[in-house]
């Protein structure tokens, strides 16, 4: 049985090695997923803006959609997305199944409800009143939700934090519309899978490890960010 100590050293190993493949697979991966998290906070947090502040018919069917959205399994994003990009689907002439795109597109799809209703929920904690003060006052649109954004940043950096999460572990999607291809769709989390499909339980492992480390580093770096932005007023 494989025991940590080894896959560590393994790990260790193959940083150390300088492998080209190991590097393309790490880098593709946080291409991927950071990508993915940007698109999903440009359009998840002014959505999550729009639903706190702007009352319209349908209002709470649309929270109840986005709500639901978090809990929405990977596996069928994946298989919507294929569905659509595939050669006999409708945008099958863009060529984007198996590529990257295709990739950044399917966890793009997963992280917007995290980022968008998390953002929703943190916006809500803020005072309403606060935004009616700085209308009454004659702050514009934008400088309102500069404002509202500003007062809420510690919830929207913690609904980015859980959108990286959603998607820099994610396998199911990208297997299906990424096709783990090495050298250009192959990504670390697809990587451990095939590992272990191989018996290679070492290897996996170790690259497990690699995941898990790049993804503490990342999120030590944004929580970091996080509260120093507590300690300001």
């Amino acid at each position: 049985m494989t025991s940590i100590f080894d896959a560590f050293l393994e790990a260790m190993r193959l940083l150390g090695q300088g492998d080209a493949e190991l590097w393309r697979v790490t880098l593709l991966s946080l291409y991927v997923s950071g990508i993915s998290t940007a698109l999903a906070m440009a359009l998840g947090i002014p959505f999550g803006y729009l639903l706190a502040f702007t009352p319209f018919p349908g209002r709470s069917a649309v929270i109840t959609l986005l709500n639901t959205g978090m809990a929405l399994p990977p596996v069928l994003v994946g298989l919507a997305v294929f569905l659509v990009i595939s050669y006999r689907g409708p945008l099958g002439h863009l060529g984007l199944l198996y590529s990257p795109q295709a990739m950044i597109i399917a966890q793009t799809i997963i992280a917007f409800p995290v980022v968008g209703a998390l953002a929703l929920a943190g916006l809500q904690q803020v005072d309403h009143g606060l935004y009616l003060q700085t209308r009454s006052l004659g702050a514009t649109t934008a400088q309102s939700m500069l404002i509202m954004l500003h007062e809420a940043r510690l919830s929207l950096l913690a609904a980015v934090i859980a959108g990286f999460g959603s998607v820099i572990s994610e396998v199911g999607a990208v297997m299906m519309v990424g096709g783990n291809i090495e050298g250009q769709t192959r990504v670390l989390t697809t990587a451990v899978m095939m590992e272990t499909r191989q018996g290679s339980y070492t290897q996996a492992v170790a690259l497990g490890l690699l995941l898990l480390f790049i993804t503490t580093l990342i999120n030590l770096a944004l929580t970091f960010i996080q509260q120093q932005g507590r300690r300001r007023p």
